[in-house]
């Protein structure tokens, strides 16, 4: 068992509805030094590729996206935006974007000065469901014409579809932590075996 799912097993919390909560440590209040040891592995997971940014969607993302950019050289972070505001000018690249979360839909945003073919790309995300927000940011490198080098989950849910379908597109897909299955009532979570 890995550092994280030790951790999800220690302060992670089932609830109703499939929602894993996670906000003492991933999502709201953030152990960095566990940022670090994921970043750490991404290293060894997506190593050979030539990454020269990462790529993830605010806002959960974008603390374990910086911790993990310093394992790759310190290469810059590029994090999609859910809202337009008056910083943002210039072309646009936009994709639509359903929250499993948040039960919404976003229209996620980013500038075409921050992401462009020649650019290698590394996606960071805190959870993967139903593989909706990869879907907006594999969108968003494609119309940028950036290369989609690998995606890095912290937490997939796998009895969900999302991760199913991402890798069934050919991506290089490395969940640090898989959720088989989890029960609210008794709180128990179970792993899939990874190799």
């Amino acid at each position: 068992m890995n550092c994280l799912e030790e951790r999800i097993l220690k302060d992670g919390v089932v609830k109703e509805g499939n929602v894993l909560k996670v906000d003492s440590f991933l999502n709201h209040c953030m152990d960095v030094k566990l940022f670090d040891e994921m970043g750490a592995e991404y290293a060894k997971r997506f190593a050979g590729k030539k990454i020269n940014k990462i790529l993830t969607i605010e806002a959960s993302g974008i603390g374990i996206a910086s911790i993990v950019a310093r394992h790759f050289g310190d290469v810059p972070v590029v994090f999609a935006k859910k809202s337009q505001s008056i910083n943002l000018d210039g072309e646009m690249l936009t994709a639509e974007v359903e929250s499993f979360t948040h039960k919404n839909i976003n229209h996620v945003i980013v500038s075409k000065r921050f992401l462009g073919p020649e650019d290698h790309v590394l996606i960071i995300d805190d959870f993967l469901a139903n593989g909706c927000a990869l879907q907006g940011l594999i969108q968003i490198c494609s119309q940028a014409g950036a290369t989609v080098e690998g995606i890095g989950i912290a937490i997939e849910k796998g009895f969900q579809h999302g991760g199913q379908m991402i890798r069934n597109l050919g991506y290089q897909l490395e969940s640090l932590a898989i959720v088989e299955s989890m029960d609210a009532a008794t709180g128990k979570i179970t792993f899939r075996e990874q190799a």
